[in-house]
């Protein structure tokens, strides 16, 4: 499974809410093309569904972002990296070097298309309700990596989880870029930071 999880455009249009219908086309068409390069025609084009349709569910784009960013912490934060993580392992170390291992099976599928959160962070410029929303978004991600960290015995939870998430950052920028082992060096970096604090 990758992060995405998604649907195909039949299922999308022959089942479920207008609202589900048109969230579903964006979800997949803003996780694989980016937010700037998807405009609300293809979103109406893809769903089905009329222009007033989709306004009367979403009265801007940002909204509609909005609605997308929120799908995405509830199913590639929560519903995959975290539940992964925990299925893996116990113990807060193990669980935090599990990410990588996570990642790893991630950077090897062939429609790996990066993390949104930051996809959207690069292409919002202006200070905005999107570009505050993305922020937040990553920030539970690290609250996730404290709460580990923190059980894990970390001296400054807050420092390691900002290191850690730059750990993660990079590996999946670096995916991007071709290199598909990436997680795996990630994972060894993270194992030197987590043996200096021991």
């Amino acid at each position: 499974m990758t992060g995405t999880s998604r649907t195909t455009v039949t299922a999308r249009t022959t089942s479920g809410s207008a609202r589900e219908r048109i969230l579903e086309t964006a979800y997949d068409l803003f996780s694989r093309r980016g937010i700037r390069a998807v405009g609300v025609d293809a979103v109406i084009a893809e769903s089905g569904v009329a222009k007033m349709t989709l306004y009367r569910h979403f009265g801007s784009k940002d909204e509609l972002v909005l609605a997308f960013l929120r799908l995405r912490e509830e199913r590639w934060t929560r519903g995959w990296v975290q539940c992964e993580v925990e299925s893996r392992a116990t113990d807060p170390r193990e669980r935090l070097l599990a990410i990588f291992d996570v990642f790893d099976e991630w950077f090897q599928t062939e429609d790996f298309e990066g993390c949104s959160f930051i996809n959207v962070l690069l292409e919002t410029v202006d200070q905005n309700p999107v570009r505050h929303a993305t922020i937040a978004h990553l920030a539970t991600i690290r609250s996730f990596l404290q709460e580990l960290a923190s059980a894990a015995g970390v001296a400054d939870p807050d420092d390691f989880a900002r290191c850690w998430h730059i750990l993660m950052k990079g590996s999946i920028v670096a995916a991007g870029e071709g290199d598909r082992g990436a997680a795996r060096r990630a994972r060894e970096i993270g194992a030197l930071l987590l043996e200096r604090e021991r």
